[in-house]
């Protein structure tokens, strides 16, 4: 079931099939990407994070998931929508630690995408983690572009 509704700046469609929430910045001016996607099943975490990216007038458009899963068929499904990807998240802010796909899982899965995908999504991760080896095995992949921790700041974003 799909919902949608406009509230002030600001155009959000809600899937509750899939737990997707788009939220599209109306207001005029030059943005850095055209759309960034969070990844994090922490809903609060999410709100926190998309107040963030709303305010540092970094995106037209913010993709919002719960879920790992949820996020890669949205992916998949939006390529084939899509003309040549045009609607993609250029960024993926991406949580470590969720419940049925954790972040690395993601990025397994992430790699049998196809290379349009691939090549024009940077991965960031997002997380609370304060595990060594979690920031070891980020660095590991060559789709992480970096590592910040939670949540989100003006300062982090400007370093982008």
């Amino acid at each position: 079931m799909i919902k949608s509704l406009s509230v002030g700046h600001f155009f959000l469609k809600l899937d509750l099939h899939y737990g997707t929430i788009f939220i599209h910045n109306k207001m005029e001016g030059k943005k850095k990407y055209k759309a960034v996607m969070l990844i994090d099943d922490n809903e609060i975490d999410n709100l926190i994070n998309q107040k963030m990216l709303e305010a540092s007038n970094i995106a037209e458009t913010i993709f919002m998931h719960t879920g790992a899963k949820g996020a890669l068929e949205f992916l998949k499904n939006i390529e084939k929508l899509s003309a040549n990807g045009v609607g993609l998240p250029e960024v993926i802010f991406l949580d470590i630690d969720m419940p049925l796909m954790d972040g690395f899982q993601f990025l397994d899965e992430f790699d049998k995408l196809s290379d349009y995908i691939k090549n024009n999504i940077s991965i960031i991760m997002l997380t609370s983690s304060i595990n060594p080896q979690d920031l070891s095995k980020a660095k590991k992949s060559h789709f992480v572009k970096k590592y910040i921790n939670k949540p989100l700041t003006q300062d982090s974003l400007e370093k982008l």
